[in-house]
């Protein structure tokens, strides 16, 4: 069957409305992947449009109709991860602390995935060339380092994040979640989960709520 580059160019056209709708809707702003599941929504949608738009027995309705159920499948995964921490934890995962004063956690980083070569190389990319200048390193979802030097603080420190306590952040801070439930309830919170964010700055706890 002779293919219709004007099929191709409407089925190319619903591809690139669908991904412009998904990328307004949940507010990503763009396609960099930041968790794995924002990297299987990707491959996803590049094999709904790379293995359709030249398939002259898949129609423009069933096309419309497949990328429409993906754009389902993709907001009602982008709720729950909005609505439930433990789903989102599932999902996504959570940082992982790989490094702590100046130690490597040799069990938690090969769980990870992660070589002696590896952290080697993301450390130097970053102009660090000792791990004993480390006085942190996280593993973030999306593979990135983050990196805090003896000596050096982070600006500010988020311990409570999505009502969910951040219990990685606080051991980084010498701090526990004990002294962390007193403060807040000394400034008149109670219940963590009513808290959208709340970060530590230079001694001050800065609480915002939902």
């Amino acid at each position: 069957m002779q293919l219709s580059y004007v099929e191709i160019a409407i089925k190319l056209a619903l591809g690139l409305v669908s991904l412009i709708l998904v990328i307004n809707i949940s507010g990503k702003g763009n396609l960099a992947p930041t968790s794995a599941s924002d990297q299987v929504q990707n491959y996803v949608l590049g094999g709904i449009i790379g293995g359709v738009i030249y398939s002259p027995s898949i129609s423009i309705l069933q096309y419309f109709n497949i990328l429409l159920i993906w754009i389902i499948l993709v907001l009602a995964l982008k709720w729950l991860k909005t609505n439930s921490s433990q789903f989102k934890k599932i999902v996504d995962g959570q940082p992982t602390t790989v490094i702590k004063n100046g130690k490597i956690d040799v069990e938690i980083t090969r769980k990870a995935g992660l070589t002696a070569q590896d952290i080697a190389f993301k450390l130097r990319t970053q102009g660090v060339y000792s791990i004993k200048k480390v006085k942190r390193a996280v593993l973030e979802q999306n593979g990135q380092l983050i990196i805090v030097q003896q000596g050096e603080e982070n600006p500010k420190y988020p311990v409570i994040t999505d009502g969910t306590i951040q219990h990685n952040t606080l051991e980084s801070m010498d701090r526990t979640e004990d002294w962390l439930r007193e403060t807040l309830k000394e400034m008149g919170y109670e219940d963590t989960s009513k808290i959208f964010l709340a970060e530590y700055d230079s001694g001050v706890l800065h609480i915002v709520e939902y």
